[in-house]
């Protein structure tokens, strides 16, 4: 799918089996909502869960925020009627647990096919060496993939690694899964800071999350949204220095002129396509918050 400008810097898991945080969330302001159907529902309720998660999906009732919903694995007892439920929810994205190859994503696409899911984006949980080690065959899966989501739980779980606040253990993962996801111009979201009374540990996170290149970051709790929004955000400074950039080229664009020096420094297209990326972004969040 074609990369649309579109902020996707806060991206919170909600229990799909609790209707008060369905309801809270239409308060929230996340840039994603993930109704969960997996990891935080427990099997006893995983009907229940679906149900409502499809009500709130359909419901229209979460104004600009875009709605994902994460189905159980297919190869769990409600992985299938998951996806058919989610193809007609009006869902953004199924978001799919545990991939670990292409397959999975072509499996899954057919299948919300099949139940009417159109165009449904489908989403890649990115959570195990194996799916690190196959992360350009995933994310070069087909047009319906666009966007890779790191399950840094599961991972740290698999390597038996330790969370450390400068994450080295996951440093190799996160990078393989940006290469692919840029590789194959997907949305590729960082994974999630699981102690909440570590303020000063999140904010480190998500400063390394955006310095690395992520378009966001999951999260796990309400507290955590504003400011991962604020991290991954361009500052004001680095927006009015990008449009800069771009009236220097386009001045000397009008000029004839094959180079642009600003500051000392030579400005090259590729400047100019990241300064209109800062642009384009700041202005998608400032429409979000009007």
């Amino acid at each position: 799918m074609p990369h649309v400008v579109k902020p996707r810097r806060s991206a919170l898991y909600m229990p799909a089996s609790r209707a008060g945080a369905l309801e809270k969330a239409k308060t929230l302001p996340a840039d994603v909502l993930i109704f969960d159907l997996e990891d935080a529902v427990s099997p006893d309720a995983k009907e229940m869960a679906r149900e409502q998660a499809i009500a709130a999906a359909s419901s229209g009732a979460y104004g600009p925020r875009e709605i994902v919903i994460r189905a159980n694995a297919l190869d769990t007892p409600w992985g299938h009627d998951d996806l058919a439920a989610i193809a007609g929810s009006g869902a953004d994205a199924a978001l799919l647990p545990k991939v670990e190859s292409d397959a999975t994503i072509r499996q899954s696409a057919a299948l919300l096919d099949r139940h009417g899911g159109g165009e449904m984006a489908v989403w890649a949980m990115m959570e195990t060496p194996l799916a690190m080690l196959r992360a350009d065959a995933i994310a070069g899966a087909g047009h319906r993939l666009s966007a890779l989501v790191m399950g840094t739980s599961d991972l740290a779980k698999e390597l038996g690694a330790a969370h450390t606040r400068d994450r080295l253990p996951f440093i190799t993962g996160l990078g393989l899964c940006l290469l692919a996801a840029r590789a194959h111009g997907l949305i590729v979201l960082d994974g999630v800071h699981l102690d909440l009374a570590d303020d000063e540990g999140f904010a480190a996170a998500c400063c390394q999350g955006a310095e690395l290149g992520f378009d966001g970051k999951t999260l796990i709790h309400p507290k955590q949204v504003a400011p991962c929004n604020d991290a991954f955000s361009p500052a004001p400074g680095a927006v009015a220095e990008a449009q800069r950039i771009i009236a220097a080229h386009a001045e000397a664009e009008a000029a004839g002129q094959g180079v642009v020096v600003l500051d000392g420094r030579l400005i090259e297209n590729l400047h100019v396509e990241m300064a209109e990326r800062t642009v384009a972004l700041a202005e998608a969040v400032a429409a979000r918050r009007d």
